[in-house]
């Protein structure tokens, strides 16, 4: 029993941290060092969790997309999205080919947490000095798309802080737009890069998982993730970003304060 509460537990963290700016990696690998560590195929699964709940939420959206392509606007951006797609798709292949891992000390992570809430303020910051734009421009979706390869390198970073800042400071500094790009790139891109890992992982380890474990959380993933997007997506329509800036940088300087002298 309390095995299974601690795999609950890891499930809301993922669920609550996939899509808010705050890394989820960088949750679950702190999360880890008090619930007990878990296997590839268990951070893979719940991690489909999240994304199957933001496939839901949007799911008329990409409905509109999918059946309106013929209109030029849909089909524009639907270009957009693949452009980006590829981008990280074409990158991130060659980073898993380099043999390139997401390190799992602390240091990185705090780092790039405090980084990370710095970088917030300031696209903030910038954005709100031009004329408020909902428009996804080719320049957009290019670095959208490297934003999320810098994301998968840098443990901590947080796709979509990376994704929806860079968004705004090429030019989509409408909140709910910029997001709403993100999270839309991020659907193919993380049910792609699952399905990969889950391939990989499956063909080297076989089947010996705790199937059990994994499907609860991937369960308590997805109720979560619905939950704190549709939040969120609420949110941004009137606040800003700056509250999770401070919480990234918090969270970060008492991780770096925590860290055992040498």
């Amino acid at each position: 029993m309390p095995d299974l509460i601690n795999v609950i537990l890891l499930g809301i963290i993922e669920g609550i941290t996939e899509f808010l700016p705050i890394s989820s990696t960088g949750h679950l690998l702190i999360a880890e060092q008090w619930l007990g560590a878990r296997t590839d195929a268990f951070n893979i699964v719940i991690q489909a969790g999240a994304i199957l709940a933001v496939t839901l939420i949007y799911w008329k959206r990409l409905w509109q997309l999918a059946t309106g392509w013929r209109e030029p606007e849909n089909r524009d951006y639907l270009l957009k999205l693949l452009v980006s797609f590829l981008i990280t798709a074409v990158l991130g292949l060659v980073v898993s080919k380099m043999g390139f891992s997401l390190p799992d000390q602390v240091l990185p992570i705090a780092i790039a947490l405090v980084v990370g809430g710095f970088w917030m303020f300031a696209a903030e910051y910038w954005s709100a000095k031009r004329p408020e734009s909902d428009r996804i421009t080719w320049t957009v979706a290019i670095l959208v798309g490297l934003a999320q390869i810098v994301a998968a390198i840098f443990p901590g970073t947080s796709r979509s802080a990376a994704t929806i800042f860079i968004a705004m400071l090429a030019g989509t500094n409408n909140r709910p737009a910029a997001t709403e790009y993100a999270f839309l790139v991020g659907i193919p891109t993380m049910y792609a890069a699952s399905g990969y890992q889950i391939l990989k992982h499956w063909n080297s380890a076989g089947v010996q998982e705790d199937w059990l474990a994994i499907a609860v959380g991937f369960v308590a993933a997805t109720i979560t993730a619905f939950i704190a997007v549709k939040w969120l997506l609420g949110y941004i329509r009137t606040h800003t970003f700056n509250a999770f800036a401070i919480y990234r940088i918090v969270l970060g300087v008492l991780l770096l304060a925590l860290l055992p002298a040498d």
